[in-house]
């Protein structure tokens, strides 16, 4: 059991919520932030249930004043030992070519900017404190390697993540700072409920995809934060087995 702290975006539904409280069974007490206050304090109610110690934030992460509430929360919890990017947001399948400029902004937003601005604000917290080091642990994608169909922003922004992970992860050596990624396929959470009813295909087809159950996801981010600081799961690919993704398109 850790006594750590561990931050997680997008704390209130989904992957995000599933981790959030598998964490807090680990024993760390988890910051969850969100756009949606409901959804956070029944995460936190949830938690609260099982003997965990949740803290809700209302916060925009793509926002650098609201990630600063995040992280000044987690500060009065004690020592930072976990990021987990989590916070993401997709669109309906829509051709590259009608894509608003708005939506574009969103996604990137929520899906990149919000990691990078939170990234940040832990290496400013892990680099100093002492002992020094912390874990990060990046929500990717199957999207970060290979894209669906009419997904341009969803994708562009994944494939980002990637490249953020691998500079965080070089960036943070000299402080201890390890950073992985988890890139997930077909997690049963609302975001992708969709898929398991119908699915556009490269071929101009639609199906229903298998799913899996998001607290296998939570399960592996545990994993992933329980390891030493001297080790690291760099890329970690949890997915449907069945999911049409090798040999996509």
């Amino acid at each position: 059991m850790t006594t750590g702290v561990a931050v997680v975006t997008g704390g209130g539904t989904g992957i995000g919520r599933a981790s959030a409280l598998a964490l807090g069974r680990a024993g760390y007490s988890v910051v969850i932030a969100g756009r949606r206050p409901g959804p956070l304090e029944q995460t936190v109610s949830d938690g609260a249930a099982e003997g965990s110690r949740l803290v809700a934030v209302t916060a925009d992460v793509s926002d650098p004043d609201q990630v600063q509430k995040v992280f000044d929360q987690a500060a009065q919890l004690g020592r930072l030992d976990l990021l987990f990017n989590n916070a993401g947001r997709g669109l309906p399948p829509v051709p590259l070519e009608d894509v608003p400029f708005a939506d574009w902004q969103s996604v990137v937003g929520v899906n990149l900017t919000a990691a990078f601005l939170c990234t940040q604000a832990a290496f400013r917290v892990m680099k100093e404190q002492d002992p020094r080091g912390g874990r990060i642990i990046n929500n990717g994608s199957v999207s970060a390697h290979s894209p669906r169909p009419f997904s341009a922003p969803y994708t562009a922004t994944k494939h980002a993540v990637t490249g953020l992970t691998k500079a965080t992860s070089l960036d943070g050596r000299a402080y201890d700072i390890a950073c992985g990624q988890i890139d997930i396929g077909n997690a049963a959470t609302e975001l992708a409920r969709m898929l398991a009813v119908g699915a556009l295909q490269p071929d101009g087809s639609t199906r229903g995809e298998p799913m899996i159950d998001a607290e296998l996801v939570a399960q592996a981010v545990v994993q992933m934060a329980s390891l030493p600081l001297d080790a690291n799961v760099q890329f970690m690919t949890l997915m449907a087995t069945k999911m049409p993704f090798i040999g996509r398109g």
